[in-house]
């Protein structure tokens, strides 16, 4: 470990490197940062359990589905620039900052009066959660080779899934029994406690920050592309008809403004999304396919309760308790997974063949969703589960064997924004299929068009599936990197 060097010219600050942990080191590292993972992980969807007592409260189901998306879409559009503070001043600062971000965002949620200031919290509390998230994986890279990841990610995966299928029991069981503005803030004692941890334990990561400026122009025009991208998406056809002023217009700001993102990219000095990562072929299949698959495992986890819950009669709670075994096999397909990247030089053949299984029970579940019996239903979990889970792990190596160690932090963050902004818009279709049948009370008056509903809603998950499954393909497979040295690629 080196001493700090002295100041250098103004405008410059100087950076401390460090040597790579050891591996005590690292572990306690992985200690430090797994909270912050659970707590991000578990707020995509708590709020699923939820949705209908928050529909009831306000009488305005027709916007629920913004009440999940709004967090992705947040949480999206900053994690570029999360990843990039992340580069300029480290890792602990920002991560800390999220989680005060996240704490803030989650007590105003919880106190809302009405579903607009419900949603606005909601997009703080995901501003905070970009910081989460992105910055997890990120050190990830700093403290480990690609080749030596796996067997830290697995840790990541585990909790990341855990709180994932955890939250629709939990929100469900809290908004029955207690009350739902609870759902946003029950992660407060653990944030609090993680303000500590990261205080102490992150202070053993290396250090390769560089003097760069955040592109707040290119992150305001991420989000007004995808907000109102979401806006034609939610409302049309329901709000306002599609031929209408409000629709039509949103739609060509929408187009304009990712345009004026496509171009602000290109021109800026330092971009939010480098564009040279984005040039590799590599890369860009491996978004792709982390896009689709987790879009389609974050819309199961948020809408299948719902399914449960209209079309099959369930509470909250049972309707919550139904997705544990999706949980358990993600996990575990993410472990196998790992473990096969450690120790085969072909690492894409083993999660090519799970994804097969994925695809056809999640079309299977399409196909029988009006009489599917519990039974059923927990095998189709399972083989979903085991089918998407060792993908998950992969994609995030290859990305990061590609490009250099001073570039993890944008590298991961392009990934969780190139995963999470498909998320968001999926999320956003998805609940624009799902809530159609669904009246504003939170009542079914159409049982036949909520089964046809959700029907379509599980061939729309089968499809983003599969289209993973066909990005995955296109992954040029290339030897894991033994060390942080080199430049990847």
């Amino acid at each position: 470990m080196t001493a700090a060097p002295a100041a250098g010219p103004a405008g410059h600050r100087p950076t401390t490197h460090r040597g790579p942990p050891t591996h005590r080191e690292a572990l306690w590292i992985v200690v430090a940062v797994l909270p912050t993972v659970f707590i991000s992980s578990l707020d995509q969807t708590i709020v699923a359990g939820a949705l209908p007592s928050i529909g009831r409260a306000f009488g305005a189901t027709e916007h629920l589905s913004w009440v999940a998306s709004i967090y992705l879409l947040t949480l999206t559009a900053t994690t570029p620039v999360f990843g990039r503070l992340s580069d300029i001043y480290g890792r602990r600062v920002i991560l800390r900052s999220g989680l005060l971000i996240f704490m803030a965002g989650g007590f105003a949620a919880a106190l809302a009066p009405n579903m607009w200031a419900l949603i606005i919290a909601r997009a703080i509390q995901g501003i905070g959660a970009a910081g989460l998230t992105s910055q997890a994986l990120t050190i990830l890279g700093d403290i480990a080779a690609p080749r030596d990841r796996a067997r830290y990610y697995t840790y990541f995966s585990i909790t990341y899934t855990t709180a994932g299928g955890v939250g629709p029991a939990l929100g469900g069981f809290l908004s029955e029994h207690v009350h739902w503005g609870l759902v946003f803030c029950v992660t407060a004692p653990l944030g609090l406690a993680s303000l500590v941890w990261c205080d102490r334990l992150l202070r053993a990561l290396p250090r390769n920050e560089k003097r760069r400026k955040v592109d707040l122009l290119g992150a305001t025009l991420i989000i007004a592309a995808s907000s109102t991208a979401m806006f034609v998406i939610t409302a049309g056809g329901k709000t306002h008809p599609w031929g209408s002023v409000e629709i039509v217009g949103a739609g060509i700001a929408s187009a304009v403004a990712w345009i004026a993102v496509v171009w602000r990219q290109a021109t800026a000095p330092d971009p939010l999304i480098p564009l040279h990562i984005l040039r590799s072929r590599i890369v860009m299949a491996a978004i792709g396919a982390s896009a689709c698959g987790w879009g389609a495992v974050i819309g199961l986890n948020i809408y299948l309760p719902l399914y449960l819950q209209y079309a099959q009669g369930m509470s909250p709670a049972q309707a919550g308790l139904q997705l544990m075994a999706l949980m358990v096999t993600v996990n575990l397909g993410a472990l196998m997974g790992s473990l096969a990247s450690a120790r085969f030089e072909s690492y894409k053949i083993y999660p090519i063949v799970t994804n097969i299984f994925c695809i056809a029970a999640m079309a299977w579940l399409a196909i029988r969703a009006d009489s599917i019996s519990m039974l059923e239903f927990q095998i189709v979990l399972v083989c979903v589960g085991l089918g998407f889970g060792p993908m998950a792990p992969i994609v995030t190596l290859v990305v990061q064997n590609s490009v250099k160690v001073s570039e993890l932090g944008a590298a991961t963050s392009t990934l969780s924004f190139g995963r999470g902004l498909f998320a968001a818009v999926l999320v956003a279709a998805l609940g624009a299929v799902a809530l159609q049948a669904v009246s504003p009370s939170g009542g079914v008056s159409d049982p036949a068009g909520v089964i046809s509903a959700f029907r379509a809603l599980f061939w729309m998950t089968t499809a983003s599936f599969a289209l993973g499954l066909v990005a995955f393909l296109l992954i040029e497979e290339k030897p894991l990197r033994s060390s942080n040295e080199g430049s990847g690629g």
